[in-house]
């Protein structure tokens, strides 16, 4: 996924269902979990404690 945006224009991802749709759609176009932070943290600000309980559900 080649995404670069600068870091004033990202938007954050604070809410669980934002972030469970992100998730969702990099897993399908092929992005294994381990990708899934790296690529999210490319384009927003993520709450990480929320992104984590996401994960750990999912």
């Amino acid at each position: 996924m080649e995404r670069f945006v600068e870091d004033y224009q990202k938007r954050r991802l604070t809410e669980r269902i934002d972030i469970m749709t992100a998730i969702n759609i990099l897993m399908s176009q092929g992005y294994d979990e381990d990708d899934l932070l790296g690529e999210i943290t490319k384009v927003f600000y993520v709450d990480l404690d929320a992104y984590y309980e996401v994960i750990g559900h999912h």
